[in-house]
């Protein structure tokens, strides 16, 4: 026999019984001590000794106290039965009589009754609403209908209660619960195997504990039963009426596992919350850095469970779940953005954090193991192909590029032949010399598939250093190229050309703008940059002669200055893509991959042919349009797909080439590596390191890698320029060119200022190719939501 004396001391029972009640009390002298709601004396033994477990005199101590509170409550059990509460139970259990609970509802009854999901409500019976419903008027004054199974207990002993008196009988009930007086009831119906309805277990505690048989005892015992969920279990439920079993002492033992677990965690939760508010309360150049919050495992996983559920990329239930719950205790809804905003308020994200990058699990870092492979290449640069390489130092190498780029891959010379015939040099840095086939700088290289280029950041291929300073091509030193030269006919077409292994020396590290700057001066002593300008023209004659169309458009370009300050700094800059020295790079590009496409042509060489099947399109649908962006963009919305072959060349439709081969990228791209490590192999008489179908395989990979690459760098410009419109004073008028019409009067634009396409709603009388001027209704970078109106000028 166990019995629980609830003031005093948890539970006393048997050596022989299981462990899950210890006796357990404090120190103190014997004496006899009142039970206060028991009504019950009996002797308290304490001892300053340590004590002997379950047996000797301690044993017997506490055993003849058991037989002293059982004697205690059979007395109160044989002096307290109430005849107008009578119940008798068969062994078995089975319920014979039970005048409490058959009673029929009538005016004045105080029940209990469920409101909604969450809400339950001790009401007074007013009268019959229809057939089965009533009108009750619940604790908070308000009267409505109920249906039958909506109620979840009447109180017993209650007649013509006033509901006024409702809010009184609740605080009288809260004042008298105890949960411990569950577990008492729970020892004692547990030997004697019962199950009860809840009427008969309100009058076995009241007896046992309260004294007596009241309807505010009675409800004491419902809501302790209702409310449990360690001692009893609903056995079955008809109506308002439901039998409690006594669960096992193994599953209480296990619920009171789970229950301290759940406390303990819930109190983890709870220190966890309080981190997050107090960090979300302090001055911003105060908050805890990101690194703190990866210390502690428990604290490290909620952080991350959050930030998975920022960016909708949660693994498994648990971090949804773990997320989910830390939002509703700080009072927010569970939306990713919610999420988003709290990182971000505590200082784990900055305020302009790239999602993108976190979503597409991008490689910003490169491993240890591929940084020492780097280091050791640049301790011994050693380059094999160095007797076969030739040497064009002499030459004036012009290399244009942005201003901030890291790497730089390609440069350019020219000159004029004495028969007039231009002869033109594409060098292009020289990787493989450094990095072979399969080694673990190439394999980190395929993996990634490109550099990746942000207004904030680049995440480059190769490890930073290994691509600056042993791979780029730098001013004034001597660097390896793979030069490919071509001598141009007056028409622009291909005379002659060869591919060679080099040596430069690059001359002049320009920038767009200073080479047009250049160009425009026209300066005697730089005539071979006039010669190239020259050439890119006669290119781009040939070419649209063969089909070629022009694709030119501003594009806009963005440098951000401190990405992790909340206002950091914007540099935009639009390129005209038809200006001079943007012209020259890209034909001398496209003029090299129509080169290397021949070349790998004729001498078999498997490489990643791209084309572009659209050949037939009629460029004169188009004449009525403005040369320029508008014509471009009507262009390019009706253009397929490249293709790439990996056994010969395709035609470029678009480029107006027999074939075509990405080559003037090795440091930036691994298509190109691939190109190079081909047609490297054959300038030394080895075969291929690939097979046309191992190249397909390679380029499955890598394709994917870069069409993400592509899709981060697209919505991560976007969103800076929309910031970058955001800050702008609304007073601020942009130019914008009509493209086409959406819908209506809804348009296409370009804003010719940022270089972004947008939509807008145009007044009447407005044509494709105006000029109209918009300003800036609401830009929110995060949502990508921009709204323009159009500013319409009185005439």
């Amino acid at each position: 026999m166990a019995v629980r004396a609830v003031s005093t001391c948890s539970i006393f029972r048997s050596a022989s019984s299981p462990t899950l009640f210890a006796f357990r009390c404090c120190p103190c002298h014997f004496q006899f001590r009142r039970f206060s709601k028991l009504g019950i004396r009996f002797p308290l033994f304490w001892s300053d000794k340590p004590s002997p477990g379950h047996g000797g005199a301690q044993r017997s101590s506490v055993h003849s106290l058991v037989d002293s509170v059982m004697e205690e409550l059979q007395f109160l059990r044989t002096k307290r039965v109430r005849a107008s509460a009578k119940v008798e139970l068969t062994s078995s259990g089975e319920i014979l009589e039970d005048k409490l609970v058959n009673r029929t509802l009538q005016k004045g009854v105080l029940l209990e009754f469920k409101k909604d999901a969450e809400r339950v409500l001790l009401a007074v019976a007013q009268k019959p609403d229809g057939k089965k419903n009533w009108m009750v008027s619940d604790q908070n004054g308000v009267t409505s209908s109920i249906k039958p199974q909506q109620i979840t207990y009447i109180v017993p002993g209650v007649e013509n209660f006033d509901h006024a008196e409702i809010s009184d009988f609740i605080q009288k009930a809260r004042e008298n619960l105890d949960p411990a007086l569950l577990e008492f009831a729970w020892v004692e119906l547990l030997e004697k195997n019962k199950r009860v309805k809840v009427e008969e277990l309100a009058e076995l505690i009241p007896q046992m504990i309260f004294g007596s048989v009241e309807s505010l005892e009675c409800y004491c015992a419902h809501l302790l039963l209702s409310g449990d969920e360690i001692y009893f279990t609903v056995l079955e439920t008809k109506g308002s009426r439901s039998i409690y079993g006594p669960r096992s002492a193994e599953q209480v033992e296990e619920l009171l596992r789970r229950k301290l677990a759940k406390e303990a965690a819930e109190k983890e939760q709870q220190e966890f919350v309080t981190l997050l508010k107090s960090a979300k309360a302090m001055p911003l150049d105060a908050k805890p850095p990101k690194s703190s919050w990866m210390v502690e495992e428990k604290i490290k996983h909620r952080i991350e469970s959050l930030e998975c559920y920022a960016i909708d990329d949660c693994k498994t239930d648990d971090q949804r779940k773990t997320a989910g719950t830390i939002l509703k205790a700080m009072g927010m809804v569970k939306t990713a953005s919610s999420a988003l905003n709290l990182l971000i308020d505590i200082g784990y994200f900055p305020v302009h954090v790239n999602l993108d990058l976190l979503k597409f699990n991008i490689h910003t870092d490169h491993s240890d193991e591929v940084i020492s492979a780097a280091e050791s290449l640049l301790l011994d640069p050693s380059d094999p192909d160095e007797i076969e390489r030739k040497d064009l130092t002499h030459l004036k190498v012009y290399a244009i590029d942005v201003d901030e780029a890291d790497e730089l891959d390609d440069a350019l010379s020219a000159t004029r032949l004495q028969d007039g015939h231009i002869k033109i040099w594409i060098h292009v840095a020289d990787p493989t010399r450094l990095v072979q086939p399969g080694s673990i700088l190439d394999r980190e290289a395929m993996r990634r598939g490109t550099s990746v280029f942000l207004p904030t950041a680049t995440y480059p291929m190769f490890p930073e250093k290994l691509a600056m300073e042993g791979m780029s091509l730098q001013q004034g030193e001597i660097c390896s190229a793979v030069t490919v030269s071509v001598v141009l006919h007056s028409d622009g077409s291909i005379a002659e050309y060869s591919v060679d292994n080099s040596i430069i020396r690059p001359t002049y590290m320009l920038t767009y703008e200073s080479a047009s700057e250049l160009l425009h001066l026209n300066l005697e002593e730089e005539s071979e940059l006039k010669m190239l300008s020259e050439a890119a023209t006669l290119r781009k004659k040939w070419r649209r002669e063969q089909g070629g169309i022009d694709t030119a458009t501003l594009e806009a370009r963005i440098k951000v200055v401190n990405p992790e300050d909340p206002e950091p700094v914007i540099n935009l800059y639009v390129e005209d893509q038809a200006e001079p020295a943007m012209r020259l790079v890209s034909e001398m590009m496209i003029l090299c991959g129509e080169v290397i496409a021949t070349f790998g042509c004729s001498n078999n060489i498997p490489l990643p042919y791209r084309g572009q099947p659209q050949s037939n399109i009629d460029t004169s649908v188009f004449a009525h349009l403005p040369e320029g962006p508008v014509r471009s963009s009507a262009l390019v919305k009706i253009m397929r797909a490249a293709e790439i072959d990996f056994r010969k060349p395709i035609r470029h439709g678009i480029l107006g080439l027999p074939g075509y081969v990405q080559f003037t990228s090795p440091i930036r791209r691994y298509l190109d590596l691939l190109a190079h490590y081909q047609i490297k192999a054959f300038l030394i008489g080895d075969s291929p390191p690939f097979s046309a179908g191992q190249l397909e395989g390679i380029a499955s990979i890598v394709n994917m890698n870069t069409r993400v690459a592509k899709r981060l760098f697209n919505s991560s410009l976007r969103y800076w320029i929309l910031e970058y419109l955001r800050r702008q004073p609304k007073e601020k008028r942009f130019r914008a060119l009509i493209l086409r019409f959406i819908k209506d009067r809804i348009a296409a634009i370009l804003l010719v200022e940022v270089g972004l396409q947008a939509s807008v709603w145009v007044s009447v009388g407005s044509q494709i190719g105006d000029e109209i001027l918009v300003r800036v209704e609401e830009a929110h970078p995060r949502d990508d939501v921009l709204f323009l109106k159009e500013v319409v000028i009185d005439r």
